[in-house]
């Protein structure tokens, strides 16, 4: 046997043999019914998983481990730098403390089908107050905490929660990030008005409270009889998550019960390599879907113990962060952001920080979110000498389209690459009228209908959306919107969105390809290349350098450099002739950096801070730096 058999085998038969692969899966949940079959095919294109079972995903996450005896065992530990806060929670007492505060919730008139919105940093409540909604079969929708009032509005509109979890405040390094007011002035603007807010009073903030509409949650949830879990069909949503839309209204991601808690549970064993009982570490926020489903569903579903950090990969307190939580909680393996490790890279290059912690029994690291450069891929492989996985996957998916799945069995990694399709996903490679690419052309990366369990089977209140924004260009498949190829072995590259495929005098051109060689240099921590308006051309690259602490080589020279490595590797097709150093990136909170909001800047074009934005004052600082380069010129 060699290398790649097993997994080419379950993926094989994940195709070939859709209904029993996936109810093979199913076997590994709980269910107070359990399905006939895996796939309804009946409306296709809206598929749907597991019709006819019946289940309760915080059974699945909680109680059923305490059930079967593991009530003792850790099921999340809370590490927070920004307020030098612990605290450890066994499956038995976060069970508890989630009953009774869904008895609350209840007490509210909160019941199967309603929607709540959760407002909350990172804190255990948040996690609880999810687990409670499901616990219920009410439809929770987290909205990241902080943000602005506008992007609330939207949210309370489109799903009408009937009730709001909130926290007074979120901490950041150096600063209190004050909810409430936010969340006032939301409800004001809002059409709908939710009967209820149940505010957590956190003490570096204490919120003001309105008379008649705000319950204090300590107080009000204190003593609450424990509700039980209520049935729910697989079909039923758990969750909306908002992503953002080209139209400005954001679209409402609703992910289903039964294929979710398949997928993930799947996922932790044989894609993440965990057993139960050991420490899982998901860098990210619950507000993403990254924190949806590998901070707290997916962990908790398969009995593993999961870390939940309220803090930042660098100055809580300084780039060895990370290295610390790994070393204190024995976590055997991280999953975050290449910008995280982009960070670290730049403040501790040589990796001295990491001298002072052990991390012999930490195994794999998962890189998620933004592409994985190859340099940055490299350089953690060299400082960690463990694997280092990137693997791909997007909101609407809810967990891997691309990985390699170290559970099954580790296969060669390739720098660049996300490895292979996981089960389910038939992936392929498009042009612009459709037709299949030759292996290593660069094209539209499109997945075969039926998506597999736990992705989305639809936008909340808007199927025909749904059909438009995904369906309807590439009919029989799902429009991923990135770009990339596949390779002979049959491993896949994410190169970049659709939109940034910039085209160069006639020439379809990656501007992923450009940042692997721009992030190659050794003086550059991180990089970005934008495509910008020329008259001869249509559009010519453009780059942007962010160099590690401590370079002392002129700008100039780095420049120059990183102009020649293009025209060598890629050729003087590319065109890549000018790059400007910058302080930093323009990011959103979850770290995609925002390459279209940076090309309306360089452009000259009437551009707005995105809702998502880490600190928007980076705007102007690009603006500054690309005025000496001829470009932003208003």
């Amino acid at each position: 046997m060699t290398v790649g058999d097993i997994y080419r085998a379950q993926h094989a038969r994940s195709l070939a043999d859709r209904e029993g692969f996936w109810l093979e899966q199913a076997d590994a949940i709980d269910w107070y019914r359990r399905p006939d079959r895996a796939l309804d095919d009946s409306r296709a294109p809206f598929y749907r998983w597991f019709p006819g079972g019946t289940l309760n995903t915080c059974h699945n996450a909680l109680d059923r481990h305490v059930d079967a005896g593991h009530g003792d065992r850790l099921a999340l530990i809370y590490d927070s730098p920004v307020t030098g806060a612990q605290r450890r929670y066994t499956y038995r007492e976060f069970r508890d403390a989630t009953a009774e505060l869904a008895g609350a919730i209840a007490a509210l008139g909160v019941g199967k089908g309603d929607r709540v919105i959760i407002y909350m940093p990172m804190i255990p409540e948040a996690a609880m107050a999810m687990l409670a909604c499901a616990r219920l079969g009410a439809i929770h929708s987290v909205v990241f905490g902080g943000f602005a009032a506008k992007e609330l509005v939207s949210r309370i509109d489109d799903c009408a929660p009937k009730l709001v979890l909130a926290a007074s405040c979120g901490v950041e390094p150096g600063r209190i990030v004050e909810y409430k007011p936010l969340l006032d002035q939301a409800i004001d603007m809002a059409r709908h008005k939710p009967a209820h807010c149940l505010v957590l009073q956190r003490p570096q903030c204490k919120a003001t409270m309105v008379e008649g509409r705000d319950l204090d949650w300590a107080t009000f949830v204190a003593g609450k009889p424990s509700a039980a879990c209520v049935p729910v069909a697989a079909t039923d949503p758990l969750y909306i998550l908002y992503t953002s839309g080209t139209t400005g209204q954001p679209k409402g991601v609703v992910r289903d019960n039964g294929g979710y808690c398949v997928a993930l549970h799947w996922s932790m064993k044989n894609l993440y390599g965990v057993a139960p009982g050991e420490v899982w570490w998901t860098a990210s926020d619950v507000g993403w879907v990254v924190g949806h489903s590998y901070i707290v569903y997916g962990p908790l579903i398969y009995g593993a113990t999961s870390i939940l950090y309220e803090g930042k990969p660098v100055g809580t307190p300084d780039a060895g962060a990370f290295w610390r939580v790994i070393a204190e909680h024995k976590a055997v393996a991280l999953f975050t952001a290449p910008t995280a490790f982009r960070a670290i890279k730049r403040e501790d290059p040589d990796g001295k920080l990491l001298k002072k912690y052990d991390l012999s029994h930490f195994r794999t690291l998962f890189l998620a979110g933004e592409r994985g450069d190859p340099p940055t891929i490299e350089w953690a492989q060299r400082l960690l000498k463990v694997p280092v996985v990137d693997h791909w996957w997007q909101t609407e998916t809810g967990w891997v389209i691309c990985g390699n799945f170290v559970g099954l069995e580790l296969m060669p990694v390739k720098p660049g690459s996300t490895s292979v399709p996981a089960p389910g996903w038939d992936l392929q490679v498009l042009d612009a009228e459709g037709h299949a690419v030759k292996p290593g052309e660069i094209g539209a990366i499109v997945g075969k209908l039926p998506m597999p369990p736990g992705t989305f089977p639809t936008l909340w209140n808007a199927d025909d959306r749904y059909r438009q924004a995904y369906l309807a260009e590439y009919p029989g498949y799902y429009k991923t919107g990135d770009a990339g190829f596949i390779d002979a072995d049959g491993y896949v590259s994410v190169m970049t969105r659709v939109d940034d495929v910039i085209n160069v005098a006639g020439h379809r051109l990656s501007t992923g390809q450009m940042e692997e060689v721009l992030a190659s240099h050794d003086a550059v921590a991180e990089c970005a290349v934008i495509g910008v308006a020329d008259e001869l051309k249509g559009q010519v690259p453009l780059g942007f350098l962010v160099l590690k602490a401590g370079v002392e080589q002129p700008d100039s020279e780095i420049v120059a450099e990183v102009v020649r490595m293009v025209r060598d590797r890629i050729g003087p097709v590319a065109f890549f002739k000018t790059a400007v150093v910058v302080a930093r990136l323009p990011k959103t909170r979850s770290g995609k950096i925002l390459r279209g909001t940076m090309q309306r800047i360089a452009d000259s074009q009437d551009y707005k801070a995105p809702a998502t934005i880490d600190d928007p004052a980076v705007l102007n600082e690009i603006s500054v730096a690309l005025k000496p380069a001829g470009y932003a010129r208003k």
